[in-house]
């Protein structure tokens, strides 16, 4: 038995031909462009078939009779028994050309090739698309009835049909898979498509929902979901059988499902929440048009679209299908395959296979470069206060990764020290003697950073003064608040408005604000402090919404006690939990990376939320704590020997 196929290295088209060289003395001819010709060995490796079983035939798809010599044209006449034709576009996403290319005028010049050879049967892999949006049960004899074909992937699935039934003058058979996904023992799929999109989706659910907790789903149209295996299977049996010519086969789940009941599934393969409560999408449809054209009308509403959508990793037109209105008959198909020992699995039974693979192998984030080295090697990132603490720490993580690491400091004799470390371990840094906190020095440093640098990819904001005084003791010591303003507000300000002209030029860069956990939890005997960071916060907060659309991003890290110079003065904290300067490190870099809005501890956010839902509670608390911890003496203005008062509880 001698077998042409077309589309052999495709996802469906490579099962295929290995299904058909697993029978006896078969021979599989495979057209194959010749710029692809290296893959060959590879294909023959995958069927475990010899040159002699699996031959090439090298055309193109888009030319008259596939492009084929005339004397391989010649060879081949008569000898094929059974030619199938699986070469199209399979994507929602393809532009309309590239399908009319592929789909329709492709087929055009495989029918006209297989007429040629004299093929003795021509089975046409079609798709349910051709049934258009189908209002009801399409079955297996309808073909002109198809309805709401305009889709570029509908239109042309439909006419590539069309050509087959009144163009082919060999016998042919059509068979039409639902939407195909991985296969069923292994989960192996080679592309996202169809409900692969909604994986992100449901990870994130997952990510930021423990699996007991109910969710909402979206309860819309039917959706047929079948695996790879089967439709090899299936097809590979029904096209050997007698009595199959100008019959049409659709290869679909009997069961079939709503979109919700797919979306639960694998939210339930996933262990992700479950979707306890649906919402019909049919609902929509009460929207009228003129509503829905003008809403989509206005540049926020288009952008916004965009963002999620581009977020989730949904194509434009996935939610047009959500409300997918067919469903498919298929007992000519189950006759076929009656005894024969194929059958679709049940998607509840294989389900979990395709997210392990997915998640393993398809997740789109696992093509991205997550590490330090990735995000900021061979850029330039300014670490403010990068002589010593945190920043120190800070600088040697991403001048070991690779970054033009530039660091400033007020005291020179640090800043060499630093340096002098770095050169140690192999890498290097620039550094400049610079007081954020004196306006005039600031620009003079702003100027020759952006002269020898031309600016910067990611700026971190780290220089800060922190004051631990109750307001109390601070009557008399106004310039308190104004020196911590002065270097943790308008310093910080100073140098990020004088980067942010050259990051918006160039349409990217990075800024990072070292905030204060004291931001969220309100922490008594820290106001200078906190104040001056929260007013940080609530630039960067506004400037994020006017940058949003010019590459600029900005995050905020709340950070939690760190065991820096700038603690050590405060003895209470020797008992306190801490973070090494190197583990707050790492959350810079965490959010270089992934450019967050914010990052902060599951402490400072349950602080938070306190202040937000029960502030009187949380005011207790903290006054608790307040009593409990009083000044140092040097914070009340104590000489030595002086007598400090002992810690009391307000009634």
């Amino acid at each position: 038995m001698q077998y042409f196929v077309t589309g052999a290295t495709g996802f469906i088209g490579k099962r295929l031909v290995k299904k058909l060289l697993e029978r006896k003395g078969s021979v599989v001819h495979f057209l194959i462009r010749k710029e692809s010709e290296s893959k060959v060995a590879g294909l023959r490796k995958y069927w475990g078939a010899s040159a002699a079983r699996a031959l090439p035939v090298f055309g193109d798809l888009t030319s008259k009779k596939l492009g084929v010599a005339a004397d391989a044209i010649k060879q081949l006449k008569g000898q094929i028994d059974h030619f199938y034709h699986l070469a199209a576009v399979y994507d929602l996403g393809a532009d309309e050309a590239s399908q009319i290319a592929v789909n329709i005028e492709g087929t055009r010049n495989t029918v006209e090739f297989a007429k040629a050879i004299e093929a003795g049967h021509f089975h046409h892999v079609s798709s349910i698309a051709a049934a258009g949006l189908y209002e009801g049960v399409f079955r297996e004899d309808m073909f002109d009835e198809a309805e709401n074909y305009e889709h570029p992937y509908f239109m042309t699935k439909h006419e590539s049909e069309k050509i087959v039934r009144q163009e082919c003058k060999v016998p042919w058979s059509v068979y039409r898979p639902a939407m195909v996904v991985g296969d069923s023992n292994t989960g192996e799929m080679d592309k996202i498509d169809g409900p692969y999109y909604f994986f992100k989706l449901i990870q994130r659910m997952r990510q930021l929902l423990p699996p007991w907790m109910p969710s909402v789903g979206l309860e819309g149209g039917r959706i047929n979901i079948v695996p790879v295996d089967f439709v090899v299977a299936a097809l590979e049996t029904i096209s050997h059988q007698k009595g199959i010519t100008k019959k049409c086969y659709q290869l679909v789940d009997p069961v079939g499902y709503r979109v919700g009941d797919v979306l639960d599934i694998f939210s339930r393969a996933a262990h992700a929440p479950k979707m306890n409560l649906f919402i019909n999408a049919a609902l929509l449809g009460f929207i009228p048009r003129s509503v829905t054209k003008g809403l989509m009308a206005l540049a926020p509403v288009r952008r916004v679209r965009k963002a999620i959508m581009k977020d989730l990793g949904l194509p434009e037109d996935m939610l047009t299908f959500v409300n997918y209105p067919t469903r498919f008959d298929c007992r000519d198909t189950l006759a076929a395959l009656d005894g024969t020992g194929v059958e679709c699995p049940n998607l509840k039974d294989y389900a979990w296979r395709l997210w392990d693979y997915w998640e393993r192998h398809l997740d789109p984030a696992l093509q991205i470069d997550h590490s330090l080295r990735g995000t900021v090697g061979g850029k330039v990132v300014l670490i403010t206060g990068g002589s010593s603490g945190i920043g120190l720490a800070t600088a040697h993580k991403f001048a070991e990764a690779g970054a033009i690491t530039v660091i400033c400091g007020r005291d020179q004799a640090k800043l060499d020290e630093a340096c002098k470390q770095a050169k140690a371990k192999g890498y290097s840094f620039v550094a400049y003697a610079a007081d954020i906190a004196d306006m005039a020095d600031c620009d003079r440093f702003i100027k020759q950073l952006i002269a020898d640098h031309g600016g910067v990819d990611f700026l971190i904001n780290n220089a800060g003064r922190s004051i631990r005084r109750a307001i109390e003791s601070s009557y008399d010591r106004f310039h308190d608040f104004e020196r911590t303003m002065q270097l943790n507000y308008f310093g910080c300000l100073r140098v990020t408005m004088g980067l942010l002209p050259g990051m918006v030029a160039k349409h990217k860069g990075h800024v990072v604000n070292i905030s204060s956990i004291g931001v969220l939890t309100n922490a008594p005997r820290f106001s200078a402090y906190v104040a001056s960071k929260s007013a940080l916060e609530a630039w960067a907060r506004c400037a994020s919404s006017e940058f949003a659309d010019q590459g600029v991003t900005f995050t905020t890290i709340n950070m939690p006690l760190v065991r820096t110079p700038m603690i050590a003065p405060t003895g209470l904290y020797d008992n306190v939990p801490t973070l090494a300067p190197d583990e707050a490190a790492d959350m810079i870099a965490q959010a270089c990376i992934f450019k967050p809005v914010r990052i902060a501890t599951r402490l400072g956010i349950t602080g938070q939320l306190l202040h937000a839902v029960l502030p009187r509670v949380a005011q207790i608390a903290m006054n608790t704590a307040f009593r409990m911890f009083p000044d140092s003496g040097a914070a009340k203005g104590a000489k030595p020997g002086d007598k400090v008062a002992k810690p009391h509880l307000s009634a």
